[in-house]
């Protein structure tokens, strides 16, 4: 049996819903970020006293097909930038249809009507955060970045950088550095 969970974003998120799961005595076989594949079938309690634990720590219990359908998408797009080595060499559309088993059109449309924004902003905005997450660690260049998140030039990268957080790359690395001086002149 499967269960879908909104906002497990993170593997921290995936050891709290593991110890919630044990708490109710649920035997899981996969604990992935937003689904849990179960053994047994869940009772209407235990699926009551998962959805209310669950909500102490931002997470909730999906029941509606199209919110699970936007947190596979959700999953699979912060999976792919944030915790995969590396990227899909396929197209991000044909990856995630592939992934779900559904025509992308489909989850594209249904997507954008409940979450407001397209699959693409959604990829563009992690993209982004994973950008600056790499830019703190000071671990990679731009062009190794570009590369790692496979855009077509450095440029392009900086380009869609500053549209989003209204900075350059170069720029947002300062401010870092400036910000761990001020803190070490305390």
């Amino acid at each position: 049996m499967f269960l879908y969970i909104k906002y497990m974003v993170s593997l921290r998120c995936k050891m709290v819903v593991k110890e919630e799961l044990k708490k109710l005595g649920l035997h899981y076989v996969n604990v992935d970020l937003g689904t849990i594949e179960i053994l047994e079938d869940i009772t209407d309690f235990q699926r009551d006293a998962l959805r209310k634990n669950l909500k102490r720590y931002g997470l909730e219990l999906l029941d509606d097909r199209k919110k699970i359908i936007i947190e596979k998408i959700k999953s699979i797009v912060i999976e792919m930038i944030h915790y995969s080595d590396e990227m899909p060499k396929v197209n991000y559309s044909d990856y995630i249809s592939e992934k779900l088993g559904y025509d992308y059109t489909y989850l594209a449309n249904t997507f954008s009507e409940v979450k407001g924004i397209t699959i693409q902003q959604f990829i563009i905005i992690n993209k982004i955060e994973r950008i600056k997450e790499l830019l703190l660690y000071d671990e990679l260049n731009l062009t190794e970045i570009s590369y790692l998140l496979h855009y077509s030039s450095v440029s392009h990268l900086s380009n869609q950088f500053k549209k989003i957080t209204g900075l350059t790359p170069s720029y947002y690395k300062k401010l870092k550095k400036k910000r761990l001086k001020n803190l070490e002149d305390i």
